[in-house]
């Protein structure tokens, strides 16, 4: 046990009882929308999996502690702060935990935290990935390089629409992270269901992605899996429209020096007000959807 991780009761309960278990992220709450909307979308999340028989664990650095599992309160403390609360991803956490300061983890934070409770399973929105121009900015998610290392199931809707999705697949592959799609042979692309990439493999039902992650610890592979989970049908943006507002994003951005982790908040947030609130609409339906189906895959796991 890490002498820095806290674990829920309610968490450990279920993890010593063999009961499914699904990590979450906390920068959602902190960075992806306004209060109190954030506080109601994480709840609403952690209601989702506790309605389909499992445990939620959403993970944060609260005073320095890391945390599987979090109150009400501490959500809403996260909620309320907001932008305040530093984003945290691997580089930070030494330091934020010397400081005995909060932090947002993101989906990198998120799977450390989860392998250190023993958590396989973890819903999320969208990856972190390639960034656009990264041949020469070298802008690339640390998110990449943790699924290459740490052993913990990810389900997410895809990559964040703002990156280029094919360098992203390429690194992927090259760290030998398995991309599967839930019953789609295309890479979804966050706010739409297809993207024109082709992910690795197609499994159609929770116990096959089950099954898949067992044969990959079995075999001792030391890192992730990757399940993209396309939006549902009726919440899916039309691509014209998404690709538009994220190209007067990054021109935006361009125009105003945004770079390094202010990148992705900044274009989120742009494309958020390009089309008029759907994209933030769009982006809790996601969530909420792939935390029923990490439920379900932690369930059969």
């Amino acid at each position: 046990m890490n002498s820095y991780l806290d674990i829920a009761p309610e968490v450990r309960a279920a993890l010593d009882e063999g009961r499914p278990v699904v990590a979450l992220e906390s920068t959602i709450i902190s960075h992806g929308m306004p209060y109190p909307q954030n506080v109601e979308t994480a709840l609403n999340v952690e209601k989702i999996i506790r309605e389909r028989g499992a445990v939620p664990a959403t993970c944060a650095v609260i005073g320095g502690r890391l945390k599987a599992g979090l109150s009400e309160a501490e959500i809403e403390h996260l909620g309320k702060k907001g932008y305040d609360v530093p984003k945290a991803s691997r580089r930070d956490l030494p330091v934020l935990v010397a400081r005995g300061s909060d932090g947002a983890t993101t989906v990198t934070t998120t799977m450390m935290i989860a392998h250190m409770a023993g958590i396989a399973v973890f819903a999320t929105g969208g990856i972190g990935g390639v960034h656009r121009g990264a041949e020469t900015t070298m802008d690339i998610s640390a998110d990449l390089e943790e699924l290459a290392h740490t052993p913990v199931m990810v389900i997410c809707a895809g990559a964040k629409s703002i990156l280029d999705l094919g360098l992203t697949l390429e690194y992927l592959e090259t760290k030998g992270v398995s991309v599967i799609g839930y019953g789609t042979e295309e890479l979804p692309a966050f706010y739409t269901r297809r993207s024109g990439f082709k992910v690795d493999y197609r499994l159609d039902t929770p116990k096959q992605l089950a099954e898949a992650f067992r044969a990959q610890r079995a075999l001792g592979y030391p890192g992730g899996m990757l399940v993209t989970n396309p939006i549902p049908e009726e919440y899916s943006m039309d691509k014209a429209t998404i690709d538009g507002a994220i190209e007067q994003a990054l021109a935006e951005a361009k125009a105003q020096g945004v770079h390094g982790k202010e990148t992705t908040p900044f274009l989120l947030a742009k494309v958020k007000d390009l089309t008029g609130g759907d994209s933030l609409a769009s982006n809790i339906r996601l969530v909420y959807n792939n935390a029923a189906l990490a439920a379900a895959v932690a369930a059969e796991l």
